[in-house]
């Protein structure tokens, strides 16, 4: 009989940053049981996914084994952990366990999706212990930039895993759950014998060589800048980071300003924080309307659209006024925050547009910002409490689980690099990849999934790199009726000719239906096809683009 195996296979966040999915299989090849770590999203950008409102895991090869799936375990709630449950559950259909405050924004997520938002159940902290099948599931209290965040114990028969999820090493968190270093190392005790089987951990800081810093370092430096600031002071930062956002509003209040929140996903997240008892007091706040009223040296705004988001807070300012209040020269505007790779270009389109208004903007400032992530040392100092028999690296880019890898292989430490869709199995002494399943996409597009492959964002993209020209024409028989008529859009309307593309495609495309032979003209698909031929090429003369063409052939009995 086969033996039992232990297997990991990430879904998402493997080999990107975001779109977090890991399912852990215990059982006979082909028969294990399963459980999901995280469902999480990413988000769109105008170059790769133009129109598309979120992108999530392709979970089909999990949807094909739901009957082999125990339970969702949700790690903390950023987007990017738990932003695909209400959209996905419908295919898996297991019990989603979470920490109440991440469980409160579960549960949001599943009525939005019209999903039964109870199949989202509250799970307390180790030593509580979730059977799962062959697991036992514990939530490990670790830092990270979002209240109640967890790493997860999970034992088999095959050994400990232990998840990590996002963490950082913060002994004084302004919120939240303090790094507490007798518990890993309780947790990373041999066990029977044996030491923990695996480490699965989180990449994202491991170039960056410095020890991590605590949040709590970030508050008397926001007082110090808020205090010097002449006029008003707006400041941005993650919406989920409410950590960050009582600190930014206590400098505020501590600066002598009164202090206004805009946006919704900022006041959804202070109140999720306040429901849950996470949060504390926060400091007073006043409405926009109020705000309107306030001399500019007195108020202090926190905004959303961190990373440069068009319809955030942050970048309307930028364009102009937002619910009647506006930048002024002199005002300052604060980061307080890291961009993530691949939002860059927005961020700094509202900086340079902030400057020219002649409002002073800070970013980029490490007084100001803290990373919620363990950084090089830190991972080293895991690494040798948790003393691992292999390391896998996850969330991260290709390049962060390479190095993450070479650093666990430095230490003696069997590791490997998995990426989304490679199945690997940690029963042995050395992790090994033992089957590839499908690990794509799939897209949001309003309020419909779509596959990465069904060709929609393609098409969509192609026709916005190169235009798209409509050309209709009216046969009867074998004789066209009339001439045929061009629409373009997203191309220019004077070609080198300086007469009007429409009129030159028309004309081109009249001269060969007059001399198109009447086997052409009987067949729709050898007409659609010499018709876009010819508008391609005719377009291209003119304009030097090869545009998508539609051809509308409609036919008179």
């Amino acid at each position: 009989m086969t033996a039992d195996r232990l297997i990991y296979l990430p879904l998402g966040g493997a080999g990107e940053i975001g779109m977090n999915a890991y399912v852990y299989g215990y059982g006979q090849p082909g028969k294990e049981r399963l459980i999901l770590v995280d469902l999480g999203v990413t988000f769109p950008d105008m170059d790769t996914t133009p129109g598309v409102n979120l992108i999530m895991p392709d979970v089909t090869w999990l949807e094909e084994n739901a009957d082999r799936l125990e339970a969702v375990f949700i790690t903390h709630a950023h987007e990017d952990h738990v932003g695909a449950v209400g959209r996905l559950y419908q295919k898996l259909k297991a019990p989603i366990h979470a920490r109440p405050f991440t469980r409160f924004h579960a549960q949001r997520k599943m009525e939005e999706a019209g999903q039964v938002a109870e199949a989202v159940i509250a799970a307390d902290i180790y030593p509580q212990v979730i059977k799962a099948g062959p697991f036992s599931v514990s939530y490990l209290p670790l830092s990270h930039s979002i209240p109640e965040s967890a790493g997860l114990i999970i034992d088999s028969p095959a050994g400990r895993v232990v998840h990590t999820g996002d963490f950082k090493l913060d002994e004084n968190p302004v919120l939240g759950d303090a790094f507490d270093e007798t518990l890993w190392r309780e947790i990373a005790k041999p066990k029977d014998g044996r030491r923990v089987k695996a480490l699965v951990c989180d990449s994202t800081n491991v170039f960056s060589n410095n020890p991590g810093r605590s949040e709590s370092e970030v508050g008397p430096e926001l007082v110090k800048l808020i205090k010097g600031a002449d006029k008003m002071v707006v400041a941005t930062t993650f919406a989920s980071n409410v950590a960050r956002v009582k600190q930014l509003a206590e400098a505020g209040v501590a600066a002598g300003r009164s202090v206004c929140l805009l946006g919704r996903s900022m006041q959804r997240m202070i109140m999720a924080g306040e429901e849950t008892g996470v949060l504390g007091k926060f400091p007073h706040t006043i409405s926009v309307e109020d705000a309107r009223d306030v001399p500019r040296d007195n108020l202090m705004l926190i905004v959303t659209g961190s990373q440069g988001e068009r319809r955030a807070a942050s970048a309307q300012l930028a364009r102009g006024k937002y619910l009647g209040l506006s930048m002024k020269e002199g005002d300052m505007f604060l980061f307080s925050s890291k961009t993530i790779p691949g939002n860059e270009r927005g961020v700094i389109r509202i900086m340079n547009a902030y400057s020219e208004m002649g409002v002073d903007v800070v970013a980029e400032n490490d007084r100001y910002h803290v990373s919620g992530h363990a950084n090089r040392p830190d991972l080293e100092r895991v690494h040798e409490m948790i003393n691992p028999e292999m390391v896998i690296p996850m969330h991260g880019e290709h390049r962060h689980l390479r190095e993450h890898t070479r650093l666990a292989e430095d230490a003696g430490r069997k590791a490997m690099v998995v990426v989304n869709g490679a199945m690997c199995d940690l029963t042995g002494d050395a992790p090994h990849i033992v089957e590839h399943v499908e690990a794509d996409r799939v897209y949001l597009d309003g309020n419909i999934l779509i596959g990465a492959l069904d060709g929609v964002v393609r098409d969509r993209i192609r026709m916005a790199l190169n235009g798209h020209v409509i050309v209709n024409v009216i046969v009867e028989g074998d004789e066209p009726l009339g001439e045929p008529w061009v629409e373009i859009m997203g191309l220019s309307e004077l070609g080198s000719s300086k007469a009007p593309l429409v009129d030159i495609l028309e004309e081109d495309l009249g001269q060969f239906l007059m001399r198109a032979g009447k086997k052409t003209l009987r067949d729709d698909d050898k007409l659609g096809d010499e018709l876009k031929r010819i508008a391609r090429k005719s377009t291209n003369d003119e304009i030097g683009h090869k545009p998508e063409v539609t051809v509308v052939v409609s036919r008179l009995e």
